[in-house]
């Protein structure tokens, strides 16, 4: 199965199988947006190790985007905000 998720508002098609940081890199997305320090987000050690990749899913809860599987309707978006939001910096 395929479908469509949402980065920053825009529609993301993802094949059956993926994960989200492999859907957003096969669309042309690298950055992830804004990290801690100077950093930017984006899709590195595959495996969730370094967590360069989490995202904010639903604007709710960060996921690492190189382990969590692409799921149909999953609107995501830069991490940082709600880490600053929550005093997590």
């Amino acid at each position: 199965m395929s479908g469509t998720l949402y980065w920053m508002g825009d529609a993301v098609a993802f094949r059956a199988g993926e994960t989200v940081a492999a859907a957003l890199r096969r669309s042309g997305i690298d950055d992830f947006g804004p990290a801690l320090g100077e950093l930017r987000a984006r899709y590195f050690c595959g495996i969730g190790s370094c967590q360069a990749c989490l995202v904010s899913l639903n604007g709710d809860s960060l996921i690492e985007a190189c382990l969590t599987p692409a799921r149909e309707g999953m609107r995501l978006s830069a991490a940082l905000p709600l880490a600053e939001e929550h005093g997590h910096e």
